[in-house]
């Protein structure tokens, strides 16, 4: 991402903090950001990392997976979602959950037992390259998985396939245009698969799932 585009996607998100944080905790959401933590099959005591971890709706889930004797790390490069994920955690007083303000294509975190980004890998350039990064910080047998949204292609989603290419056209920078050359859903649907190929390529256990009727897909593997 550019200085420029980082700087109109900080703003963009930074503005809509509250929103996005009502959409990231609508009801049954929770269901798959609870099974995607679970994929990553922690332990009491692990670290982890989330990359873009936003308002911190997934805190609550990796925090008691690792239990108190973990670490949890959150990183984010929006100041006021961090700003919201820290009141979150002041709120529940998790003396062991450490958000970082940073960015996910050069984190600032050592080695990790398990890494995870949610709805975040459909904003990176080269969502290929960061993956592998993010493999190198995986110690091994440690696991990582991948939590994101992307067109379906069940022929039962079909009726909803435009709500969804408004919804991402919506909740992408910039929110101006009303024609696309390059339309975002289609960069969103190419950044989600280029980004599990290195987690098919280089983990074992390489697995995935899907949900919302196929708009939600999880991937998930183990570091050798």
């Amino acid at each position: 991402m550019t200085d420029s585009g980082a700087s109109e996607a900080q703003a963009f998100y930074g503005r809509w903090v509250r929103l996005y944080d009502a959409i990231a905790t609508l009801p049954g959401v929770g269901s798959w950001r609870e099974r995607a933590v679970g994929s990553l099959d922690l332990s009491p005591g692990d670290r982890v990392v989330e990359m873009g971890c936003g308002t911190g709706a997934n805190l609550p889930y990796l925090r008691e997976a690792v239990g108190a004797e973990g670490t949890v790390v959150g990183v984010d490069f929006t100041r006021g979602m961090l700003d919201r994920a820290r009141e979150r955690v002041a709120a529940e007083g998790w003396e062991n959950v450490h958000l970082v303000h940073g960015d996910a294509t050069a984190p600032p975190v050592e080695r990790v037992d398990a890494l995870f980004a949610s709805f975040v890998v459909g904003m990176l350039e080269t969502p290929a390259i960061v993956v592998e990064d993010w493999l190198a910080l995986v110690r091994s047998g440690g696991r990582i998985a991948l939590l994101d949204a992307a067109r379906s292609t069940r022929a039962s989603a079909k009726p909803l396939d435009a709500a969804f290419r408004l919804f991402v056209a919506a909740s992408a920078p910039p929110t101006t245009q009303l024609r696309y050359s390059n339309p975002p859903w289609r960069s969103l649907d190419r950044r989600v698969a280029a980004a599990r190929r290195p987690l098919e390529a280089h983990t074992t256990e390489y697995g995935t799932e899907e949900f919302a009727l196929g708009f939600v897909r999880l991937a998930s593997g183990r570091v050798p």
